[in-house]
């Protein structure tokens, strides 16, 4: 009886284990299966799979690990819950009523949640205690309004990839990217990060550092207490009791025009101090430069942090626009190039462009004076016995850190054998430096910049063969340091702040572009500028600059525009969850701006629009900053207004320009257009301009099945302001070459425009327009926008002639806008109209014949710029890119109608380029070219006399 008792609870176990071992086979195929056939919508991110699983049936639980590409997708608590409820319903009899747990990228996937999309927070990856408190390194104290929900006294490092590098083994500067679609990604990425991301984040009251020169000015000046430069002057004044002394610590001097590896600028000469006190203006050190060329040029200060250094040192910088102060926290930063703003200043040297140290300070001890840089200049660093001999901006981060005085181990790891590694790890190493010591870098020597985050911003190879996009991918590191960041945080917090960021990015460019845009993985992976920061960091590989679908949008400014806001927007909402505080997004700029003359006498009323952020709740202005230029000057520092309008007196004679920014608790908005107003003495009648000028563009492009690409001969674009991004020319563009770098491949481009600052619209040609109307004499001037005509809130038979500046838009006048200007000519107006462009405004509902008295005749080429004649004198626009102006590479043919007759040619072909009508009824005056174009000022008064006469004497 036992025997059969044994066998029997034998063959039990025996059917137990196989009972075991069949369930677990069943669970294998079907988590398996789920994996094996698993996607998302929200990323793409790759062929997912089953790693292992660990089955406890005595437990009841089951740990599922799904491989890497299952971690790359964007995890919220309710796709999480999904995917639980998913593979619950996928599993067999019991096992799906165990305790379930699915891990990826080395936690459970609901550890994954960014800590600003979930209810309950992990703390672990939470700044908490860990807080800067202090004054920040420099603080604008010239801005006219408090920043208190944004990024104030918070410090954040950006950087834009690559630049020019010496290849040692080569002995060559080259760029560490190739040459695709007119750009190469060593000069694309900054046409991101410096006009559009950096602003941002310091609108919003960041400080931002960057390890490339972020100064596009070619020319660099700098003034010391040691060196000066020809013409400059460094100046001590000392109050009673109160001595300029050495600090006994080396300082800045320019002793060489080329350095050499491993040489340090700032142990050259030496820095001076004086103690502090109370009463303002007693004793200062003045920096005077002597510039070379008027322009705008960011202001640098260098000091040595000593034992007693304060808190609030004291610089005003004289510039163009009046006088603008800052706050500099010396205790802090010390013997590097310290970022105070960009300025214009005018050429020579000149009492209102200068940089003054004060010694007034609230606290007891002293202040620090040494080097003053203005301008970001050429490149210096010499390399195989020769420099880049480009402008310092395009140089990679090791020589721009080397110029900043950084050790050399922080921009040389290699000891000067591999610059292009150097290279990668010295924009880490630079904000390690500047952030050791720091609350958030505690445990390294530096010089204690408060420093919290870092992103790099870049663009990726591929391409794809139908079309479609590639798209936006983040990378971060958890692997190292075990898995801490220096102040003792998880490192996963760079995993959330990746995760927000592409998130923003895919609801900021479809809701804008309507499209979906591709959101890749989030790269767990061990890459040198997500690994060596002691501080949360990221990669944004943005785009693919080798995918010519990208590469469309990724060239449009206001592709760039929207980019730049969505990754200031993340950041923002990622720091004040990382501190747990509340935040307000700045807003939109505004719109429908007008100047027009006052009811009282000398006075002109301004007024615009906000604008509304339909996907930020937060953005909506509280007020407003209205900045002023007077003449040729600067903008000065601002006025801050509560509502919409403002009123300003002036004094006759002077031309005045004004922007307005809209504001809030968060920050400041970007710019509106400019637009000016001048009051002639003994006016003979005002003379209203009209900005419809207000496009930005990406460059012409190719497409066809056989080829695509970008044509910058046939429209280069229009950038915002002026944009570094382009090579040259694209030379090939054979669809059947996708994917090959060098030449012959699809893309590959030339070099004829590295080094240039390509303009684009400034959206400041109101006062081109207005200068040669006030040089012409005795008439007065306002001006609006558009959009403002199109509402009926501007009134156009109020002033008795309209000039509408249409530049290089080719969008053409809305029906509107048609309306208000055919009731002005019905009324008897006198229009003057030029652009480029204007196909569209004349043949809509045949205006142009109907109204504007001419015809559309076609475009024809002015890539050779040659002579346009008419009113007696002849001049040429520039047809290419180039620093300047925008190009004008083709110009509008306009042909008189019954009535009307020709005005201007284009000498080469005799082609009809301006068309006058002088009607009993109205008159206009049609330039089939942009007046502003006109370079020569003295050509371009005398074409505004011309059409002043034309339409305003009497017969």
């Amino acid at each position: 009886m036992k025997r059969y008792l044994l066998l029997f609870a034998v063959s039990f176990c025996f059917c137990l284990a196989g009972l075991a071992q069949s369930l677990e086979r069943t669970v294998r195929q079907r988590l398996e299966t789920f994996f094996g056939n698993y996607e998302t919508l929200y990323a793409e991110i790759g062929r997912c799979g089953l790693e292992s699983f660990e089955l406890d049936n005595e437990k009841k639980t089951l740990k599922v690990y799904a491989n890497a590409a299952f971690g790359y997708q964007p995890f919220t608590e309710e796709n999480t819950s999904a995917i639980y409820r998913s593979l619950k319903q996928v599993l067999p009899g019991p096992v799906n009523y165990y305790s379930l747990q699915v891990f990826a990228d080395g936690q459970p996937i609901e550890n994954l949640v960014p800590n600003a999309f979930r209810r309950k927070k992990d703390k672990s990856r939470l700044y908490g205690k860990a807080d800067y408190k202090g004054s920040p390194w420099v603080k604008n104290v010239s801005r006219p309004f408090d920043i208190t929900q944004g990024l104030q006294n918070r410090h954040v490092a950006v950087w834009q990839s690559h630049g020019k590098f010496y290849k040692n083994d080569r002995d060559e500067w080259r760029w560490q990217r190739p040459r695709l679609f007119c750009t190469t990604e060593d000069l694309f990425t900054q046409s991101f990060v410096v006009p559009y991301l950096i602003p941002m984040l310091e609108n919003a009251g960041a400080v931002v550092f960057t390890p490339r020169e972020r100064d596009w000015q070619r020319h660099e000046v700098i003034v010391d207490n040691n060196t000066c430069p020809p013409g400059s002057r460094y100046l001590e004044v000392e109050d009673k009791g109160y001595r300029w002394a050495d600090t006994g610590i080396p300082g800045f001097a320019q002793k060489y025009r080329e350095y050499p590896d491993n040489h340090n600028p700032f142990t050259d000469g030496t820095a001076r101090f004086i103690a502090t006190q109370s009463k303002p203006e007693k004793a200062f050190a003045e920096w005077i430069p002597d510039i070379p060329e008027k322009g705008r040029y960011a202001v640098y200060v260098s000091y040595q942090t000593l034992p007693e250094s304060v808190d609030d040192a004291k610089y005003l910088v004289f510039h163009n626009g009046g006088v603008s102060e800052f706050k500099v926290n010396q205790r802090m930063g010390g013997g590097t190039w310290v970022y105070l703003g960009t300025f214009e200043f005018d050429k020579g040297m000149n009492d209102y462009g200068m940089v003054v140290l004060s010694n007034e300070s609230s606290r007891k001890g002293v202040v620090c004076a040494d080097a003053v840089r203005f301008g970001g200049g050429m490149g210096n660093i010499s390399r195989g016995g020769k420099v880049s001999g480009l402008p310092r901006y395009l140089e990679g981060a090791r020589y721009s850190a080397q110029w900043a005085g950084m050790p050399y181990e922080v921009y040389s790891k290699s000891g000067g054998k591999n610059d292009y590694t150097d290279d990668i790890n010295a924009r880490s190493l630079m904000l390690n430096y500047l952030s050791g010591g720091s609350v958030y870098n505690p445990a390294e020597e530096g010089l204690k910049v408060p420093f919290e985050l870092s992103l790099a911003l870049h663009s990726d190879a591929g391409y794809r063969e139908d079309g479609s996009l590639v798209g936006s991918l983040g990378i971060y590191t958890t692997g190292f340091n075990d898995g801490k960041l220096n102040c003792g945080i998880s490192r996963y917090a760079s995993r959330d702040l990746a995760d927000m960021v592409l998130t923003g990015l895919q609801r900021d460019i479809a809701s804008r572009f309507g499209i979906r845009w591709n959101r890749r993985g989030m790269w767990n992976r061990n890459y040198s500028e997500t690994r060596l920061p002691a501080v949360p960091s990221m990669i944004l590989e943005l785009l693919s600059h080798q995918n010519f679908a990208d590469m469309k949008l990724g060239h449009d400014p206001r592709f760039k525009f929207v980019v730049g806001r969505s990754v200031y927007k993340s950041v923002l909402k990622y720091v004040a969850e990382m501190h747990g505080t509340d935040y307000t997004v700045q807003p939109l700029p505004v719109s429908h701006f007008a100047v027009r003359e006052g009811e009282k006498k000398n006075t002109f009323v301004l007024r615009w629009t906000a604008t509304e952020d339909v996907l930020e709740p937060t953005a909506r202005p509280q007020g407003y900053i209205v900045y002023t230029r007077v003449g040729y000057g600067g903008f000065d520092n601002g006025v801050y207004v509560r509502k919409p309008e403002y009123i300003v007196k002036v004094e006759p004679g002077l031309v005045y320009s004004f922007k307005v920014t809209a504001v809030n608790k968060g920050g400041e908005s970007f710019p509106s257009e400019i637009l000016s107003a001048y009051k002639a003495r003994r006016s003979r009648g005002t003379v209203l301009i009209v900005n419809a000028f207000d496009k930005v563009s990406a460059p012409a492009s190719v497409e066809s099945p056989l080829m695509e690409g970008f044509d910058l001969q046939a429209d280069p674009g229009l950038s915002y302001q002026s944009t570094p991004a382009f090579c040259g020319l694209q030379q090939s563009f054979d669809r059947s070459r996708m994917g090959i770098e060098t030449a012959g491949g699809l893309g590959f481009s030339g070099d004829g425009m590295e080094g240039r600052l390509i303009a684009g619209n400034t959206f400041d040609y109101v006062f081109v327009h207005g200068k040669s109307i006030q040089r012409a004499g005795r008439y007065s001037f306002v001006s609006c926008s558009d959009e403002t005509v199109e509402s009926g809130s501007v009134n156009l038979e109020d002033y008795r002639m309209v000039d509408v500046v249409c530049g290089a838009d080719d969008r053409g006048f809305s029906s509107d806008f048609r309306h208000a200007l055919l009731r002005y000519c019905n009324a008897g107006g006198r229009l003057f109209v030029s652009g480029s462009r204007l196909k569209k405004s004349l043949v809509q509902d045949d205006f142009g014949a109907k109204v504007l008295k001419c015809k559309d005749g076609g475009t024809f080429s002015n890539l050779n710029g040659r002579d346009l004649s008419g009113a007696n004198v002849r001049f040429s626009l520039a047809g290419r890119a180039n620093e300047q102006i925008y190009a004008v590479p083709s110009i509008q043919c306009v042909l008189p109608v019954s009535g009307s007759y020709s005005a201007f040619v284009y000498t080469e072909g005799n082609y009809g380029t301006g068309v006058v009508y002088r009607g009993k009824d109205y008159r206009t005056f049609v330039l089939g070219f942009p007046f502003e174009c006109i370079q020569d000022i003295a050509a371009r008064d005398h074409v505004m006399q011309a059409v002043l006469n034309t339409l305003l004497k009497k017969r």
